[in-house]
């Protein structure tokens, strides 16, 4: 019995929504924690969040910052999108992600897991504890999905890929876009608003001078700094095999419609020889 692409993407969101985390009990992976840990407290240091939340004011139904607070608060959402390339859409962690999803789709067939979005009194006990379902479960129908997490256990993740017949289902494609939460624009200055007669022009943030003016106005980044970036967003495919033994033939692949597409091979970082070579 096949997961149909409807169930697929119920556990998807299931997956999202509950939020379960494996991580950290995956020998290698818990160096992520750590790092994120070290980030967090790098933001603390490097943002005064406290200070920006004494100083920001109401004016007009919105929250607007002090003028001499425009890089802090550009700060802000700089470092949650490095948060996000380095931690929440690592390669890795995108790997496991994948690998968790695809168990709980051959799962959910036999667990139904799915149902429970929609029964309240049932979704709130979904955890980590599924997982321990899957693997102590000793029906034959699941062994699959037995099989996935045993790997992500084990570490045999989903290899990324920079004469042999592929398959769709032995490939897993991620996109990733990571942006300051206002597409390629910055967020913090005045973007085009199309309605269905005009273009208008807004600010997502506005800024005041001081505390005796009750004017609010946008400031464009380079009244500000011109170090600043001129495109806020960054689009990351990754490919991943779910066979070691394809890892070379999906990336010479992936190689060759980069070329097709865009007439070079536009990847920096490129799979490993030896991870192509292993068997």
């Amino acid at each position: 019995m096949m997961t149909s692409q409807s169930d697929r993407r119920r556990v998807i969101a299931l997956y999202l929504s509950v939020g379960l985390i494996t991580l950290f009990v995956i020998p290698g992976l818990v160096v992520l924690a750590a790092i994120f840990s070290l980030k967090v407290q790098i933001i603390v240091m490097c943002v005064n969040v406290q200070r920006l939340m004494e100083t920001m004011r109401v004016m007009g139904d919105e929250i607007c910052y002090r003028a001499k607070d425009y890089l802090t608060v550009h700060k802000l959402f700089a470092t949650r999108a490095d948060l996000h390339r380095t931690v929440y859409t690592h390669a890795k962690v995108k790997a496991v992600e994948l690998m968790l999803v695809d168990a709980l789709s051959e799962a959910n067939q036999y667990l139904d897991i799915s149902s429970s979005i929609q029964q309240p009194s049932e979704f709130w006990k979904l955890d980590d504890s599924i997982v321990k379902t899957i693997l102590t479960d000793p029906r034959q129908e699941l062994k699959k999905a037995r099989d996935l997490i045993l790997r992500i256990r084990r570490r045999e993740i989903y290899q990324k890929a920079g004469g042999v017949s592929l398959k769709e289902e032995d490939v897993a494609v991620s996109n990733v876009r990571i942006d300051l939460t206002r597409g390629k624009n910055n967020p913090l200055e005045r973007y085009m608003r199309k309605t269905q007669t005009v273009i208008l022009m807004e600010a997502y943030i506005n800024f005041f001078k001081d505390y005796d003016c009750d004017e609010k106005f946008p400031i464009r980044d380079d009244h500000i700094s011109h170090l600043l970036p001129a495109c806020c967003q960054d689009m990351i495919v990754r490919v991943y095999s779910k066979k070691p033994e394809l890892v070379g033939a999906i990336s010479e692949a992936f190689e060759n419609f980069q070329v097709k597409i865009f007439g070079k091979t536009a990847q920096v970082y490129a799979t490993p020889e030896k991870k192509k070579r292993r068997l």
